[in-house]
């Protein structure tokens, strides 16, 4: 059963209204920003009218008698009617797009996130890091009527909001992981910290908005691809690499980013240098830029970095066999693979694309293998439902259907919704070919691994970074 969603008022939080006003009142003239802010005093920190002039009308000596107890009567219910009509007054309507919105939402959250992002940003979600091209022929994006227009259709619109959306929560959600994630704690209980505040920022309905696929914690030589299946006891250690990769979806509009967790100090190299070659890819992606282009310059930058790890010195190596890769709606590998190192598909970027920007760096081999126990898995894009034999079977991918459709999921979710004795069902899946699993991918044993990765768009105009934030 899903967790209970926290139900708010519709007026905005506190943080939010301050700077709402503040940015409003710039904007009017001395005189109406002394205005509003005569009103203002008769409301007290819970919108009640203040008591603070009765109070000082009831310690002032009236006449004395019957009289003067009339007297002050009158007075003091003439007061309080003065208070409760400005009380009753409406507040100014604020107009959101005057406000910058970054850091607005954030700053009127709870620890741990709990309100929804729609509540906290009224449906108008902040504009990313937006990156012009830098491609000499298409510096005419920025200034092109004919490009902007494009832009600002209907259907391209309603996609943008929707990623910006799931960016939102996506950013809010690992902000509180970063904040707590400590040596110590189970991977189960990092992933379901993760999981419950995604679903609870992105009012998570099924197939309408919620956890694009599941919380990937790999550790150490395990590049990606790995979170705990039931009973599992992993424990986050001091000396772990902990690479965090999640994502969140609003309408099928996929946002997958991921991060590199550690505590011990040695690791820094290793994990700027896969920071910086993702950084590079990003500034290298563009409309019409080929592929292998790209992947070029993200192994020439992750190179350049040593790391000393234990007294011996390791290159620090582009895991070959990974790569970037094209985002569709609920399709979270839709096609075109970013790869990051020399080579490989001449493939170009088009206008309208969503790519996910990922660099994997290892003091391995640069080559991983599949691991043996699976937690991801995924049904097939092509697959109709027509494979499955066993009633079972048939019966759990229905199951699959209705809760996932064609995103990722792994063995807790099914246990979440109530599947039991599901193993061999899903098996005979796997092996008629109507859902795929996605075993741990794993360097070689005792090797190190990192993980950065962003999600952007190739507007018409400009690139947006979708998934930036004051963290990485």
């Amino acid at each position: 059963m899903p967790p209970k969603k926290r139900t708010t008022s519709a007026k905005p939080p506190a943080a939010i209204l301050a700077a709402a006003k503040a940015a409003q009142a710039a904007s009017r003239g001395p005189a109406d920003a002394a205005a509003a802010e005569s009103v203002e005093e008769t409301v007290n920190e819970n919108g009640n009218p203040s008591d603070v002039e009765d109070d000082d009308d009831d310690e002032t000596s009236g006449p004395a008698g019957a009289d003067g107890a009339a007297a002050k009567k009158k007075k003091k219910n003439k007061k309080k009617k003065k208070a409760a009509a400005a009380a009753a007054a409406p507040e100014p309507e604020v107009d959101w797009s005057t406000i910058p919105h970054a850091g607005l939402g954030a700053a009127g959250q709870t620890s741990p996130p709990t309100l929804p992002v729609r509540e906290l940003f009224k449906g108008s979600y902040p504009v990313n890091e937006e990156c012009e091209y830098v491609h000499e022929l298409q510096q005419f994006r920025t200034t092109s009527a004919e490009v902007r227009d494009r832009e600002r259709s209907e259907s391209f619109q309603r996609e943008l909001t929707n990623a910006r959306h799931a960016a939102e929560v996506h950013r809010e959600v690992r902000a509180y992981a970063r904040a707590n994630i400590k040596p110590g704690m189970s991977m189960t209980s990092i992933c379901e910290m993760i999981e419950n505040g995604t679903r609870n920022l992105v009012e998570a309905r099924g197939l309408d908005a919620g956890i694009a696929f599941p919380t990937g914690v790999s550790l150490n030589e395990c590049a990606a691809h790995w979170t705990p299946n039931a009973g599992d006891t992993t424990v986050l250690k001091y000396e772990d690499v902990c690479k965090v990769d999640f994502g969140v979806h609003v309408g099928g509009r996929i946002v997958d980013s991921a991060f590199t967790v550690h505590f011990d100090p040695v690791y820094d190299p290793l994990v700027e240098a896969v920071k910086d070659a993702t950084n590079t890819g990003i500034r290298e992606a563009g409309i019409d830029v080929r592929l292998s282009d790209i992947g070029a310059a993200i192994q020439e930058v992750m190179e350049s970095y040593d790391v000393e790890i234990g007294g011996k010195t390791y290159q620090v190596k582009p895991i070959r066999n990974l790569s970037g890769h094209s985002i569709d709606s609920y399709r979270i590998h839709a096609g075109k693979s970013v790869p990051i190192v020399k080579g490989g598909d001449q493939t170009k970027m088009e206008e309208g694309e969503f790519f996910a920007i990922e660099t994997f760096g290892s003091t391995g081999k640069g080559w991983v293998y599949e691991g043996d126990e699976v937690s991801h898995y995924m049904k097939r894009w092509e697959a109709r439902g027509t494979n499955a034999r066993l009633p079972r079977a048939r019966q759990l991918l229905n199951t699959i259907q209705q809760n996932f459709g064609t995103l990722a999921f792994c063995r807790r979710y099914l246990d979440r919704i109530g599947e039991t004795k599901y193993l061999l069902a899903l098996k005979n899946l796997v092996e008629c070919g109507e859902v795929d699993p996605y075993p741990p991918l794993i360097d070689n044993a005792g090797c190190f691994t990192a993980q950065w990765e962003h999600t952007l768009v190739l507007r018409p105009s400009c690139k947006e970074v979708l998934s930036r934030g004051d963290d990485y």
